[in-house]
């Protein structure tokens, strides 16, 4: 069984996702890790962003996995070091490189044969598993964005920069080549601004019928 979750930054894709997962005692996959890790270890070896062929190369040679829900890139877990600033800044411009895409989707697919998943992202739904047994879309208004982010406590970003990096985020999440952000034709909308974490579970379990 495949769930899979698509949305903007802070709209509680994450927290939802692990929960469901608990609940359910299968698998939870955080897309946005793989893409993250990536860019952490481009950042920390001054590969030049705005090259994509040099950073094709330097991805391709980089080990990723996922175990217990956690990311290991060359077998180091680094997931703590995935929502700095920095990697905030720069994630979505290695996202965008397609052939980035294709190896990360080819990773995933690869580390989630044989099993029951939750996964989430910005085009897990329409991408990486466009036959999901069960797909959602979780939304929010961008000033409940900026201050769940915000709340989480892992940027050293005012409340307004956050909002504007989202907002800076969200545009080229949208506008890429492949794997933009938008919504499956087969999946459910839901606005989380003014739903508690419980009361998405609750709607989503319900939908998935356990």
């Amino acid at each position: 069984m495949v769930i899979a979750i698509d949305g903007p930054a802070g709209t509680g894709k994450s927290t939802i996702a692990h929960i469901i997962a608990k609940k359910l005692n299968i698998t939870y996959l955080n897309s946005g890790s793989f893409y993250r890790a990536l860019t952490l270890a481009l950042l920390d070896n001054g590969i030049d962003l705005a090259d994509d062929k040099a950073i094709v190369d330097f991805a391709k040679k980089q080990k990723l996995d996922y175990i217990n829900a956690r990311l290991f890139l060359n077998d180091v877990d680094v997931d703590d070091k995935l929502h700095s600033d920095k990697v905030d800044a720069n994630v979505s411009r290695v996202s965008s490189i397609v052939e980035i895409r294709h190896f990360v989707n080819e990773r995933m697919r690869e580390i989630t044969q044989s099993l029951s998943i939750i996964c989430e992202g910005r085009d897990m739904t329409t991408v990486v598993f466009p036959n999901a047994e069960y797909k959602f879309y979780l939304d929010a208004s961008i000033d409940v964005q900026a201050e769940r982010r915000f709340k989480q406590g892992v940027s050293n970003l005012s409340l307004e920069e956050i909002k504007e990096s989202i907002r800076k985020r969200d545009e080229m999440d949208k506008n890429k080549a492949e794997g933009a952000l938008k919504i499956a034709k087969d999946a459910i909308y839901l606005d989380t601004s003014l739903l508690t974490i419980d009361e998405v579970c609750e709607i989503i379990l319900d939908k998935i019928h356990v």
